[in-house]
């Protein structure tokens, strides 16, 4: 099964990514990741000040910065996963260090 777990954070208290890079803990999830073989891709995403939202309605094309939702908590990064089940995307998720002070969804990938 491939799964697409969403990294959600709050930006106001989101780590570098030089803090990411010497977290012992997110090193740790990563090289779990490399020997489970599971990892397809991975990215961090910039900051939703950097986004960009285009919705078309009534044929016009409407473009406005940041993004469209209004809370504190988005989506930072996106790691697809293959691995056996449900059961195994939830123990990847459960060990990125976000998941303990904000959430990792996971998402089933349909292929």
């Amino acid at each position: 099964m491939k799964y697409a777990l969403l990294i959600c954070d709050d930006e106001s208290a989101s780590p570098s990514n030089e803090d990411l890079a010497a977290d012992p803990v997110h090193q740790a999830w990563e090289a779990d990741l490399e020997r489970r073989g599971v990892e397809l891709f991975g990215a961090r995403l910039r900051p939703v000040a950097d986004a960009t939202t285009v919705r078309v309605r009534e044929g016009e094309t409407l473009i406005s910065d940041g993004p469209f939702a209004e809370t504190k908590d988005f989506v930072g990064g996106v790691v697809v996963i293959e691995c056996a089940d449900l059961d195994e995307a939830i123990t990847i998720a459960g060990g990125h260090p976000y998941a303990r002070w904000s959430s990792v969804e996971i998402r089933p990938v349909w292929v």
